[in-house]
This record gives structure tokens, C-alpha cells and sequence, in this order.
């Protein structure tokens, strides 16, 4: 389904990121595994896609929040693999507290990763994906920006602007065969999640409706759909994946 393309996957060295990289893998997409470094996680990530799906893999060390570095490492991954069809923006940080005392510096650093990262690449790939004729956006939102979490002032903010950049992408660059989409998951089992209390744990779980936390390959299910030509009539939505968490 995805033979000939290339996605580049931000923040795709484990969780959520790296379920993705290996979802496109399996469909025949080569993949662009981009970190902050290049860990020896990524690298394992980066042989295991080669090994087991027969497509290129490559991994790159990139801040997403540096418009330079996003620039500079779309064109390495073009001139390495060929193209970028597809550009799936899920790097993200959290640094949670209230809004009393949240500092200052970590409500920038979550917005510079998660709302800055997001623009970055998009631009980096505005043009590739123009010239071309042909792109799809995967972007990764949440819904804590569309309910807003107590103790999540930042990371709400970033991911409400995410989505909504996700809107204004998909009406710039629908003309050009591009389309722009947003999926915003709910309570994932991933390394950040773990992170979390296990009172405040169950306490998503209790107002979950389908009664468990979502898996990464939930999320990466979803992404390959919107990354397919299958998907070609939808831009500029938000999916939410949730497990009925967000009801409205």
C-alpha cells in the first residue's frame, strides 16, 4: 500500500512513534526514524525495520524545535531515501504542574516541542510535499487540548494548537494534493504514561468507557490509515482515539 513512499516520523524512536515507523514499515514505506539524538534505541528500531519488513530505514538526531535543524534533516533524509511523502509530527514532551506554579521554562519547552516541532517540519516539508504534488500530515494531538487536564496548562495549550494547526495546514495545501490530519489519543500505556501516579492511573481508567488504557499500535493503526491513499477525501479533521474518554 505504501511502496515507493517515504515517512519521516518525529520522535519515532519508542512509544507511540516507534509503533508508528513500524505500522508504515509493514506496509511498505521506508522510514526516517527522527529523535533528539540517535540513541541506541533508535538504532535497534532502525535494524529491526530493515530486517523484518525488507524497507530502508534510517535514523536522525534532530531538535524539532530548531527551524534549522528541521530544514537541514528533510533534506538529508531526501537525498538518503529518495523523498518525503509522509510526515508524521508526534515528538512531544510533558512537564505537568498548575498554572501557580508552573515555570516558565517549562511552559516553553513543551510549547517549543510540541506546537513549534509540529511547524518546523511542516514547513521544512511544505515545499517537497508542493513540488511534488502529493503529501500526507499525520499530526499527533490530544485530548487534553481539546477537554484541557488540570496541571496541564502547556501541554493542553500545545496540543489544542496543534490541532489547530492541523486545520489551517489542511486548507493551505489541499489544492496541492496534500492533506493535513490530526489524531488525538487519550490514555496510551507508554513510557510518559508510566510515569503517571497509580491512584491518578486508575482514576483515567475509571472514566474510560471501554474500561482500559489504549495500546501504541491503537494509535499507529490510525496513523497508517491517514497516511494511505485510502484516506485521500479526509484533511483537516481531528480522530480522536480514546476509548470514549472524550464524549461529548
Amino acid at each position: 500500500m505504501l511502496n515507493g513512499k517515504t515517512a519521516l516520523v518525529t520522535g519515532g524512536a519508542r512509544g507511540i512513534g516507534a509503533a508508528i515507523c513500524r505500522k508504515l514499515a509493514s506496509l511498505g514505506a521506508d522510514i526516517a526514524i527522527v529523535d533528539l539524538t540517535v540513541t541506541e534505541q533508535a538504532q535497534a528500531l532502525e535494524a529491526e525495520i530493515s530486517a523484518e519488513y525488507g524497507v530502508k530505514a534510517k535514523a536522525y538526531a534532530c531538535n524539532v524545535g530548531d527551524a534549522e535543524q528541521c530544514k537541514a534533516t528533510v533534506k538529508q533524509v531526501i537525498a538518503d531515501l529518495g523523498n518525503v511523502t509522509i510526515l508524521v509530527n508526534n515528538a512531544g514532551i510533558t512537564r505537568d504542574g498548575l498554572i501557580l506554579g508552573m515555570k516558565e521554562a517549562d511552559f516553553d519547552a513543551v510549547v517549543n516541542t510540541n506546537l513549534k516541532g509540529t511547524f518546523n517540519m511542516t514547513q521544512a516539508c511544505y515545499r517537497p510535499f508542493m513540488k511534488q504534488k502529493y503529501g500526507k500530515i499525520v499530526n499527533l494531538g490530544s485530548v487534553s487540548g481539546l477537554l484541557g487536564t488540570a496541571g496541564q496548562a502547556n501541554y493542553a495549550a500545545s496540543k489544542a494548537g496543534v490541532m489547530a494547526l492541523t486545520k489551517v495546514t489542511a486548507r493551505e495545501l489541499a489544492s496541492r494534493g496534500v492533506t493535513c490530519n490530526a489524531i488525538a489519543p487519550g490514555f496510551i500505556a507508554t513510557d510518559m504514561t508510566k510515569e503517571i501516579s497509580d491512584e491518578a492511573t486508575q482514576n483515567y481508567l475509571a472514566s474510560i468507557p471501554v474500561g482500559r488504557a489504549g495500546q501504541p499500535e491503537d494509535v499507529a493503526n490510525l496513523a497508517a490509515f491517514l497516511a494511505s491513499p485510502e484516506s485521500d477525501y479526509i484533511t483537516g479533521t481531528v480522530i480522536r482515539i480514546d476509548g470514549g474518554l472524550a464524549i461529548s
